[in-house]
């Protein structure tokens, strides 16, 4: 599987948890960490905790490697690293506080078009 399809893999998964405001960066010129990171959120902690567990599922099913996932239990930042694939879950409430797509700002958005 190539890293885009995991990525539309992915960005799929957590729209189908209603995810909102789906932001994708390419990462792979500015940042050893991973090839894209994928910014959203939820409106509540069982909707972060919901999407972050269907890109669990969804990675295992597709036999992708989960290196971390943090954040489950407070639910308001859960971060999965997939690691060619970062995904950042934020609740709604605290997605501006942190605002990764200032502090990487010069990432490029991606669009990824969801089935």
């Amino acid at each position: 599987m190539t890293v885009e399809q995991e990525l539309k893999l992915i960005v799929n998964a957590i729209d189908d948890k209603r995810a909102e405001d789906i932001v994708v960066l390419d990462m792979s010129k500015i940042s050893p960490i991973a090839d894209y990171f994928v910014i959203c959120e939820g409106n509540s902690e069982k909707q972060v905790q919901a999407i972050a567990r269907e890109v669990k599922e969804v990675a295992h099913k597709n036999e992708l490697p989960i290196k971390r996932l943090e954040g489950m239990d407070a639910a308001r930042w859960v971060l999965a690293d997939l690691e060619n694939v970062v995904v950042h879950v934020f609740h709604r409430d605290d997605r501006d506080y942190y605002n990764l797509e200032k502090l990487w700002a010069d990432a490029p958005k991606v669009e990824v078009e969801i089935d």
